[in-house]
């Protein structure tokens, strides 16, 4: 079995792959303090609660854009799986032609659902958009050229902003709105952030599909913790939760092939 992570600013997205499959997702608080022995000790109990075997677990592998936590996992999984995880990183096959003009700037994570993305939905002018800490877009040609893409604050980023720098506005439940018009403060909140949210991305997707496309709608997909949210929206051809899973897997096993 195949044990991939996606360790994020926020929280470490964890699944367990058998013959493609995934058999097992998890989250856990990706708090910098976490030593290697905690770690690895997690991810061991986790699979043991879910009935999955340790020992059954033969490659890791992750990518991260938390760089102080890859020294704590690399060595919990030495230790706790006799495993050293493959890192999804600059210098790695990727079967994509990344445009960027600095490689190195682009995060893991982004490659990654564009590894998923071109694996997945194949021969496709692609915008991969993912709700996490921050919400990302990624924007892929349909013979693989990683474009770019663009970032702006994600739902629960904004929130947090208004609370730490308003006098007076509360932290709130992130939640679909039932209008756009609060009658409460909580109600008005939760509606600019749905909603702001959902103009932006609106607003993205047709610019992008102007400059890159030249106005040929491209395949879009949502993915991230938050994406779910906005599935009613008409934002998406598709919603894949487990996109980012995916790319570290599909790149893992190229990276390994090229190995042997």
């Amino acid at each position: 079995m195949f044990l991939c992570l996606d360790i994020g600013n926020t929280q470490i997205f964890g699944g367990v792959f058998n013959d493609d499959k995934i058999i097992l997702q998890f989250r856990k608080s990706s708090r910098l303090s976490s030593s290697s022995d905690e770690l690895g000790l997690f991810f061991r109990e986790v699979l043991r609660e879910n009935k999955i075997d340790p020992v059954s677990i033969n490659n890791i592998a992750m990518c991260s854009v938390v760089p102080d936590v890859v020294y704590s996992i690399r060595n919990g999984c030495i230790k706790y799986f006799g495993t050293d995880p493959f890192i999804l990183q600059a210098g790695v096959k990727t079967g994509l032609k990344i445009k960027y003009l600095n490689p190195l700037e682009v995060g893991s994570d982004r490659i990654a659902n564009a590894i998923a993305a071109t694996q997945l939905y194949p021969n496709k002018n692609i915008v991969v958009i993912d709700f996490g800490t921050a919400t990302t877009f990624d924007v892929i040609s349909n013979d693989k050229e990683y474009l770019g893409g663009a970032i702006l604050p994600g739902i629960r980023t904004s929130m947090e902003a208004l609370e730490s720098r308003t006098a007076k506005l509360p932290a709130v439940e992130i939640a679909l709105p039932e209008k756009v018009i609060g009658k409460t403060t909580k109600d008005s909140i939760q509606a600019g952030l749905y909603f702001g949210h959902v103009g932006a991305i609106k607003e993205i997707i047709s610019k992008v599909t102007e400059e890159a496309f030249k106005g040929s709608r491209p395949f879009i997909i949502g993915t991230g913790g938050f994406a779910n949210m906005f599935n009613d929206a008409g934002l998406f051809d598709i919603i894949n939760t487990e996109l980012v899973l995916r790319g570290i897997y599909y790149s893992a096993k190229m990276n390994l092939k090229k190995e042997n």
